[in-house]
């Protein structure tokens, strides 16, 4: 079984880049992929860069041109739920294109016709993440997650984001990849680590955590992948 891992930017998969054994490059469709082993399991990773159609295209390419059978994207988001602190993990058991809009013809927020809205990730996964959280120690949760390519930094958006779809968190690529995956048959695992809170502060406090954070999620990662 090969495993796909997927972040949106370098430093979100640059922790476990320097952990691959027998390291191979591959350049294709204007992007990096990587392939080789961790912890004994067969890997192809690249980082997307930002936004739904950067991520949906690499997803793709990991599953149909490097053959994954699984996929796990690991990275930062903005925290809607109050009780996610920068630094802390969720996964999204849901995801949502929260900038998805054809309410001029009677459809609700995010929804797409012959699409749907919300994308459910893959319950063995989520169960094993939570596994692993226990064996480690460390606090994980399992929410809503709300794509857009957008960087919120206005408490007014978030705050109508997280009551139009019950949103835990924000971010730029998961809600893409998980509807490639579906679409694909492919299960897959959306892990992020909040960088800022989405506020007015949100882009000083996403540089500030950004390297941080990235690791945070990076290393649990790592941990799931050992118990695969």
């Amino acid at each position: 079984m090969k495993i796909a891992i997927l972040g949106a930017m370098r430093e979100e998969i640059e922790p476990l880049l320097t952990k691959i054994e027998n390291l191979t490059k591959h350049e294709y469709a204007s992007n990096i992929f990587y392939t080789g082993t961790l912890c004994g399991k067969e890997i192809a990773m690249a980082y997307s860069k930002i936004g739904k159609v950067n991520a949906a295209l690499t997803a793709t390419l990991l599953i149909e041109k490097f053959g994954c059978q699984k996929l796990l994207f690991s990275g930062v988001a903005g925290g809607i739920n109050e009780a996610l602190k920068i630094g802390d993990l969720i996964f999204g058991e849901k995801l949502v294109q929260h900038d998805v809009d054809i309410t001029a013809f009677g459809h609700p927020w995010g929804f797409i016709p012959e699409s749907g809205d919300f994308v459910e990730s893959d319950g063995e996964l989520n169960e094993l993440a939570k596994k692993v959280a226990s064996k480690m120690g460390v606090k994980i949760i399992g929410g809503t997650i709300a794509t857009g390519d957008q960087f919120i930094a206005s408490e007014e958006k978030k705050e109508w984001i997280k009551n139009t779809y019950k949103a835990d968190a924000l971010e730029m690529e998961g809600a893409s990849v998980g509807y490639v995956c579906k679409c694909l048959n492919v299960p897959f695992f959306v892990l992020r680590a909040i960088s800022d809170t989405a506020d007015m502060d949100a882009g000083f406090s996403f540089e500030e955590f950004l390297v941080s954070s990235a690791k945070v999620s990076a290393n649990f990662l790592e941990n799931m992948i050992d118990e695969l």
